[in-house]
């Protein structure tokens, strides 16, 4: 399947909001341009500088569906960040929304995205061993848009994922039903790159400077919700079996600048 025709795409804005810890800023540096960043600091606070498209929206409204492009160009404070930053789609499986200044709590679920991922050890965030886990990453994931009531089923079983036997085998389990697809960049972050995804319901697309870096199948389920981010946050799920998540300190602030932000949408 191709990607998607320039001559079949129209323009769409995104309609973005911010969300920063203490001390984190988001500021409009230009035209569809910002530089986001969270201040120095020690491991245990979470610090994050965010913008995104579906605050305080239930999932099912979320805007974006296939047959869309992104594109930006990007670059970082540092080669690698502690903790995670990037750009892309996603449907926040494990978010909360603010709904009339009132936080809510969105039930869990499984995990769809395509976006441009760059992570920091420890984090390892794959279920697969023969896929790259962290640095820079073009990722996506695929799952079944499986109802939160039935999921809250199994949450019994989470206790398991301490003990690292069992913990291995819901990570095998966990690869029949979430399909996923990741290449590492080769990258300097400090300098700036143009970014592009082209989503469709079959495929999706990443290119890095023009060149394609992925081509996958595991194109998610919509419907998804734009963000662009950087957080000192850490997840493990490593194939030994070990989970770890939490914080990361940063000796010195740390940035994202995002400049030339384009969503293009067409028929898929």
């Amino acid at each position: 399947m191709d990607s998607i025709q320039a001559d079949r795409l129209t323009q769409v804005k995104p309609q973005l909001q911010s969300k920063q810890t203490k001390g984190a800023r988001v500021v409009a540096i230009g035209t569809d341009a910002w530089r986001l960043e969270i201040p120095s600091g020690p491991r245990g606070p979470y610090r994050l500088a965010q913008l995104d498209d579906y605050a305080g929206q239930a999932r099912r409204a979320f805007p974006w569906r296939p047959g869309l492009r992104l594109s930006l160009r990007a670059r970082a404070s540092a080669a690698m960040i502690p903790g995670t930053w990037g750009f892309g789609l996603w449907n926040d499986p494990f978010g909360l929304a603010i709904l009339r200044g009132v936080e809510i709590l969105r039930l869990p679920t499984l995990p769809n995205t395509a976006w441009f991922f760059f992570a920091s050890p420890p984090n390892y965030l794959s279920l697969r061993d023969d896929l790259p886990a962290h640095g820079g990453l073009a990722a996506t994931f695929n799952s079944p848009q499986v109802p939160a009531p039935a999921l809250a089923l199994g949450l019994p079983a989470l206790p398991l994922l301490l003990l690292p036997p069992a913990a291995r085998l819901l990570r095998r389990l966990g690869r029949r039903i979430v399909h996923q697809a990741a290449v590492q960049l080769a990258i300097d972050a400090r300098q700036w790159h143009h970014f592009s995804l082209d989503w469709r319901a079959g495929q999706v697309t990443f290119r890095k400077d023009g060149g394609i870096e992925l081509q996958t199948n595991a194109s998610p389920q919509g419907p998804l919700g734009l963000v662009l981010w950087v957080d000192n946050q850490f997840a493990a799920f490593s194939p030994a079996g070990r989970v770890r998540f939490g914080t990361l300190a940063n000796p010195e602030p740390a940035w994202i600048e995002i400049q030339d932000l384009r969503i293009e949408s067409a028929p898929d």
